[in-house]
């Protein structure tokens, strides 16, 4: 029965997590709290485990969650849970996609969608943050009674010379998660 309700969750994650893996966070997170397969804690070494391992964001996640619930089985199931849904839908598109391409309703369902993919990722990005910039180890309680741990900020120092490197630098992000997990070592470690 629990394979059944991993299954169903992932499914429905796949069935209605528009815009990748980013966008799918969200559902995501929701999911395995209502199941109560993981902390939050645990769901932001998620995501970054999910980043840094080849393939799909949202198939890494899910691999790990069913793993983490129930083993090589589990992670299977949730795979192919969340894999199912876009396979059966990418054969139906390719089916119909020449007939309705140019079709004023299916080009303002993409124009409707788009923001909400956007939205999605923002909301990932507010989950993930909060999990670990605030409930996580990477602020200690001490930040909002008066006192400053100096070791909790050094992981927030990585995450802005990371959007610096990034964003600004526009060094390639292979080698920033490089760099970063190296200097998180040595100076977390």
């Amino acid at each position: 029965m629990m394979y059944l309700y991993l299954f169903a969750m992932f499914f429905r994650i796949g069935l209605f997590g528009f815009g990748g893996g980013l966008a799918m966070l969200p559902l995501i997170f929701q999911s395995v709290q209502d199941f109560g397969v993981m902390s939050e804690r645990e769901f932001s070494d998620l995501v970054a485990l999910s980043q840094v391992t080849p393939g799909p964001i949202a198939v890494n996640a899910a691999t790990y969650v069913g793993f983490n619930y129930s083993g090589i089985l589990g992670s299977v199931v949730a795979t192919l849970g969340v894999c199912l849904p876009s396979f059966i839908m990418m054969l139906i598109v390719m089916r119909f996609i020449d007939r309705f391409n140019d079709s004023k309703g299916v080009q303002g369902a993409f124009v409707g969608i788009r923001p909400v993919t956007v939205g999605m990722i923002a909301a990932a990005v507010i989950f993930v943050g909060e999990a670990v910039l605030v409930k996580g180890s990477l602020i200690s309680e001490k930040l909002f009674t008066g006192g400053l741990d100096y070791f909790n900020l050094i992981p927030i120092a990585l995450f802005a010379v990371t959007i610096f490197l990034v964003g600004v630098l526009k060094m390639k992000p292979i080698k920033v998660m490089i760099i970063m997990g190296i200097a998180g070592a040595f100076l977390c470690g």
